[in-house]
């Protein structure tokens, strides 16, 4: 349910100004456009519709869940195809060689090992905050971390609206280099680079975000948690990859275990999800009328690490799908049958989830249904077209290995002079 929190740190590094209004994506050789796919156009206005029309009609929170759910995964992962830069191979069919990747932060099988790890020391050092400190004081460190995180990650997403909208698009550049005393542990290498690299509907994008976040700090509503958590996912599927089809599923496997721990062996999980007031959970409401006692409406919650980590295994499975394809139209349309698979087990996998929490009354660990749905449903379907050996040796390398030794080279040489 938490599981955003211990990789907040790497998906905020990507989140700039400028990788907000990327939908242009190679496939194949074949450049695309993810924004053209009518569908995708359809589910981003209905995350709108579902976000604003919650507050003023009811709607069932199973429904409003599943299809809001669903739609962020479909807009999410259409636009991680902007981070694949096409196959070693003309066509990329049958390619194993190491696709490129570009603007995304990649997860080794280092990190997939201790992600469960890290994530259960990220929980645990919540539930003692809550339990021995002031609960307001840390809600509200809490909550005033994720506005300023949020404030890009609105930033990245209205961008890509403004730049379709706005009739005047500049770019805007200004060189800032500030070298600073601090030892390289804290402060990292000097000089710092903070140059300027945007466009203007950045910049108002930015300006927008500021005030958005201001209003969510202030106020605290509901629809304003669920913007920076809707902005949350969309910006971190998008501009992450699990590298390999193996990583994505010791991720999984992993979290299953964590998932199943902290919720059914602990009290853990469900008091700090009740606890913390912060946009790392998406609410949906009962009703639109009030508690009579407190005088306060009614939400059920899902978090967003129940949305983001197999959102981050069926983008995989849909830039597998994009470079296994022969060929793609300019409107990205392609065949798809990994993504479709996995998305329906998914579905499928959240609709259970919410059919035993209201038929036992009592709260569920979501990966317990969704991993084995992800896993099971990608694994039959690459059983089924004879390709799972493709499937498992389909990689995503942000740098080659040459690269890499080369920017060592490089960071040596810095240092010796």
């Amino acid at each position: 349910m938490f599981q955003l929190i211990s990789i907040e740190n790497n998906i905020s590094t990507t989140m700039s100004l400028t990788d907000a209004a990327t939908s242009q994506t190679s496939v194949s050789g074949v450049t695309t456009k993810a924004d053209k796919n009518s569908l995708v156009n359809l589910a981003s206005a209905t995350i709108f519709l579902l976000w604003i029309g919650a507050k003023y009609v009811y709607i069932p929170y199973t429904v409003n869940i599943i299809l809001l759910v669903t739609c962020i995964l479909y807009v999410a992962c259409h636009r991680s195809l902007s981070i694949l830069g096409g196959s070693s191979k003309p066509n990329g069919v049958n390619g194993n060689d190491d696709i490129m990747i570009k603007g995304a932060e990649v997860m080794r099988k280092e990190d997939a090992q201790w992600f469960p790890v890290v994530g259960s020391v990220s929980l645990f050092t919540l539930y003692l905050a809550f339990k021995f400190l002031n609960k307001d004081l840390v809600n509200y460190l809490i909550s005033f971390y994720f506005a300023m995180i949020g404030c890009f990650a609105i930033t990245a997403s209205l961008s890509s609206v403004f730049d379709m909208i706005s009739p005047i698009k500049r770019k805007v550049y200004k060189k800032i280099i500030v070298k600073h005393p601090l030892p390289e542990f804290l402060g990292g290498e000097s000089p710092w680079d903070l140059s300027l690299d945007c466009s203007t509907t950045d910049i108002l994008a930015f300006l927008c975000s500021l005030i958005l976040s201001a209003v969510y700090i202030k106020s605290k509503h509901w629809l304003m948690n669920n913007l920076m958590a809707i902005s949350f996912c969309m910006q971190g599927i998008e501009k992450f990859s699990l590298g390999t089809y193996k990583i994505g599923a010791i991720l999984l496997v992993g979290l299953f275990f964590y998932d199943i721990f902290w919720v059914f062996g602990t009290d853990v999980m469900v008091t700090v999800a009740k606890s913390l007031d912060g946009p790392i959970k998406i609410l949906f409401p009962r009703t639109l009328i009030p508690n009579a006692e407190t005088n306060k409406i009614e939400f059920s919650l899902l978090g967003l690490g129940d949305i983001v980590i197999p959102g981050f295994f069926i983008s995989l499975l849909l830039r597998f799908d994009a470079h296994r394809a022969t060929s793609c139209e300019i409107d990205g349309v392609f065949p798809k049958p990994y993504f479709h698979t996995c998305l329906i087990a998914y579905v499928f996998g959240l609709g259970l989830t919410l059919f035993i929490m209201i038929y036992f009354e009592a709260a569920q660990p979501a990966l317990l249904y969704l991993v084995p749905a992800c896993l099971g449903s990608s694994l039959g379907c690459a059983w089924f077209r004879g390709e799972v050996k493709e499937l498992f040796e389909y990689s995503e390398d942000q740098e080659p290995e040459e690269d890499n030794e080369a920017e060592e080279k490089n960071k040596q040489a810095k240092k010796d002079e």
